[in-house]
């Protein structure tokens, strides 16, 4: 599969103490390469499925990434781009609260965002899959996502989306041919909700996120899985929506779970698998990452072993 991710971050995961606004806090951090293209590629590569990653590569600490992503055995086409790579820190508290603080990354200019779809498309030969998966970086056409849906199209490969807020609602005019958002950044999408994400899953989450579904398959998208975190996904396509139960697993880090969730899903396209089924080999990878204190990693013999219990 061929990964768009753009707005790579060096990611910063601390943990060790409460978090404690206005007050100077001591962590155990480990940090490294992320993003969520950056995951997803990951996720595929520990799950057997070859993945290239196309991502802008900002000034000096974006080439410094692009070579530590290559020491991962992570194939990476880079692009150049102006300005510095952006980080994210992840806190990890030890009640199991976690808190992300994202930058925008910095911004690209026309000539950077054509030079980006240029390398898109140059790449797409010979992959079946095109997954567009996080956020863009400011100055992004506003319809990036659905002109890469295009690209996609043009090159005969299923377009897969994964983002939120405006990114996913102007991808959904380009008819992509699968979304993956979870229920708040639907629901966001749709005008139900602010995007942010509850800590606990609400009761009626199943039936909100199988509406969510068909709703964003009525905007354009020709199938939809919507996720609920530890209670399971919504799959809407043809009419018909399904309510998908997630395996019971031991959380320890949820950042990266939709990632690893969009890999094991897209690696199993690629094998041909059905999409029911595929979207479980995705809840399995998730369920896999979340029990692993890094984020967006995940044991490939473990996901295997959930897929086997939900399958």
């Amino acid at each position: 599969m061929l990964v768009a991710g753009p707005n790579l971050t060096i990611d910063r995961t601390l943990t060790g103490a409460a978090l404690r606004p206005g007050e100077v806090l001591r962590f155990d951090a480990h940090a490294g390469p992320g993003g969520k293209g950056l995951n997803v590629a990951r996720g595929a590569q520990a799950l057997g499925s070859e993945a290239l990653l196309v991502a802008l590569l900002p000034g000096h600490t974006g080439a410094a990434v692009g070579a530590l992503i290559g020491e991962e055995g992570i194939a990476l086409l880079g692009v150049p781009c102006g300005g510095e790579i952006r980080s994210t820190s992840v806190i990890l508290e030890p009640d199991g609260r976690s808190t992300v603080l994202n930058e925008h990354g910095p911004a690209v200019g026309p000539r950077e965002w054509t030079a980006y779809e240029a390398a898109v498309a140059g790449a797409l030969r010979g992959h079946r899959a095109l997954v567009c998966s996080g956020s863009l970086p400011p100055g992004a056409p506003a319809d990036a996502l659905a002109r890469l849906t295009a690209i996609g199209r043009e090159h005969g490969a299923t377009a897969i989306v994964d983002a939120n807020g405006p990114a996913l609602s102007a991808a959904l005019a380009g008819a992509p041919d699968l979304v993956t958002p979870n229920l708040a950044e639907a629901e966001a999408a749709l005008g139900l909700g602010s995007g942010a994400e509850p800590v606990d899953v609400p009761h009626d989450a199943p039936a909100r996120a199988q509406a969510a579904a068909a709703a964003l398959c009525a905007r354009g998208a020709r199938a939809a899985v919507v996720t609920a975190a530890a209670a399971g996904a919504a799959l809407a396509r043809d009419g018909e929506t399904t309510w998908l139960a997630a395996p019971a697993v031991r959380a320890r880090n949820p950042i990266g779970a939709g990632d690893a969730l969009l890999a094991g899903l897209a690696a199993a396209l690629e094998r041909g698998t059905a999409l029911p089924h595929a979207v479980r080999a995705g809840m399995a990878a998730a369920g896999a990452c979340v029990e692993d204190e890094r984020a967006g990693r995940l044991d490939p013999a473990r996901a295997a072993a959930l897929l086997r219990e939900i399958a």
